[in-house]
């Protein structure tokens, strides 16, 4: 991998202040970093995919109507 002198510098400070053994564990931490903040972004576009692969719904609600049922789901889900 490639990197700038100045990210080169960044990454040999974290390790100075402690907060990493080598520059190996300062990576594998940002790795999971963008997994983590990726996760939910992922999931979300999985799931808007789903309901436009699933076509119109048969069903005329407004707009109110959608949200409240979503809500009424996940509070399903999650009890």
């Amino acid at each position: 991998m490639t990197i700038t002198t100045a990210q080169e510098q960044w990454i040999k400070l974290q390790i100075e202040n402690g907060g990493f053994a080598n520059d190996s564990e300062y990576m594998r931490h940002l790795i999971r970093l963008d997994e983590e903040r990726n996760r939910e972004f992922i999931t979300t576009k999985a799931a808007i995919q789903e309901g436009y692969d699933s076509g119109a719904s048969s069903k005329n609600r407004s707009v109110e109507e959608i949200i409240e049922a979503a809500k009424n789901r996940k509070t399903r889900e999650n009890a």
